[in-house]
């Protein structure tokens, strides 16, 4: 595209943002449900076009990243439960937060309303774009959709579905823009366009998101990378914490709330070690230890000495950290100089420990004996993300329909004058 061809799109969808802020929920509510009913039946035609994109990876590419790529008939039948969800949830814009009168007769109401449009860079989970469609649209929002090259299929597909489902409903075809070029220097041209684009939102690795924060001339919602822990204290329960653990590390170890650093109290250590290395070892998990760990797992396989740089490095992968620790302050020490802000967890018997864990870890969302995958705009019912926010204005942790409004004030007078 020319950017003049690209100027004239964006232009329409800011002139569709005016009438998207007022559409009745009922309308919006009968796109989201069309579009779940396509996505049932042209799934055959989906999961074609992302075998094209499964076929064309490097051969060299991990497991984990296949894993965000894959579109199966299982996360399909989940990304349609989502649109319902998402359908069924109460409509936010117009929400009323706080209202006074004040003495002078002045009526004043703060009321959700959308930021306007939305520009989402995703990279290889395809799914993500009826996420973020279902939720940006439901709350009043144009949204920009540009994934990566590696799920150009399968987006190409998804974005056919989506406007078919506004087609049904005889909805503009401009209140949502579904970028199939892979072209980098599109996006560099559109992270410059703030007059048109009012928020855009980095869904990726670590590159994408720096090259965003550095281009980006409009305000950013910022989903970092997940360096997620999980602290083992003196009294936690054994097998709650072999099987938090476990499920942290390996359920799907590709997505940003996997656990990549283990914190363990040295007074269990010695016990709990040994028995999480074997749990772990049947999905091949490999160890970088500190000196205590890596002592404990002498001479087992695929355990190897941590360097300065595992305790920084999000791995998406079958790869754990693992530190002895003294005590909860160390290990809320080590999760405040390492940690991404994004999920950390504490396993203990103790009410007190755990409360000051989550009172005192500098996260999105901080747990009480429970796995951090849990981190997640369906699993916390909200019924998808736009991503997991890791920034601390405006929207922290899952961005879901309420996070993609901003509160405003409406003020309603009798002619008074200040």
């Amino acid at each position: 595209m020319t950017e003049n061809e690209i100027l004239t799109q964006l232009a329409a969808c800011k002139k569709e943002a005016r009438a998207l802020r007022t559409a009745p929920k009922e309308e919006k509510n009968a796109v989201l449900l069309t579009a779940a009913e396509l996505l049932l039946k042209r799934s055959p035609k989906i999961l074609e076009a992302n075998a094209k994109d499964m076929a064309a990876l490097a051969p060299d590419a991990t497991h984990a990243f296949k894993d965000r790529l894959l579109l199966n008939e299982e996360r399909l039948k989940q990304a349609a439960d989502s649109l319902q969800q998402v359908a069924a949830q109460k409509d936010p814009v117009g929400e009323e937060v706080t209202s006074r009168v004040l003495e002078n007769g002045l009526r004043l109401r703060q009321v959700r309303s959308p930021l306007g449009v939305i520009l989402l860079i995703f990279e290889s989970r395809p799914n993500v774009a009826l996420e973020a469609f279902s939720l940006a649209f439901k709350s009043g929002n144009i949204i920009l959709l540009r994934g990566g090259k590696e799920s150009r299929h399968s987006t190409a597909a998804i974005y056919a579905l989506l406007e078919e489902a506004l087609s049904q409903n005889e909805m503009s075809s401009k209140l949502f823009w579904g970028i199939t070029d892979p072209d980098r220097t599109l996006v560099e041209f559109l992270l410059k366009q703030k007059q048109y684009i009012d928020v855009v939102v980095p869904r990726g690795g670590e590159g994408l998101i720096n090259y965003v924060v550095e281009n980006a001339r409009m305000p950013i919602i910022k989903n970092d990378r997940g360096l997620c822990h999980v602290y083992l204290h003196a009294d936690a329960d054994p097998e709650m914490s072999l099987n938090i653990v476990e499920n942290a590390k390996t359920q799907r170890p590709g997505v940003c709330n996997a656990v990549e650093t283990l914190l363990v109290h040295e007074a269990i250590a010695e016990q709990v070690l040994p028995k999480l290395y074997e749990r772990l070892s049947l999905k091949n998990v490999r160890w970088f230890c500190c000196p205590i760990a890596l002592k404990i797992l002498e001479g087992k396989s695929g355990v190897v000495a941590a360097t300065p740089e595992n305790w920084d490095t999000e791995y998406l992968d079958y790869q754990l950290n693992c530190r002895v620790v003294s005590d909860l302050e160390a290990a809320l020490a080590h999760i405040e100089a390492h940690g991404s802000g994004h999920s950390e967890s504490i396993v203990t018997a103790s009410a007190e420990a755990g409360h000051k864990f989550q009172q005192e870890v500098d996260c999105a969302a901080a747990y009480w004996n429970a796995s951090t995958r849990f981190t997640d705009g369906f699993a916390f019912g909200l019924g998808g993300e736009l991503g997991i926010s890791t920034q601390k204005l405006h929207v922290r942790g899952p961005v879901g329909l309420r996070e993609l409004t901003s509160a405003r004030w409406i003020v309603d007078g009798q002619g008074q004058v200040r």
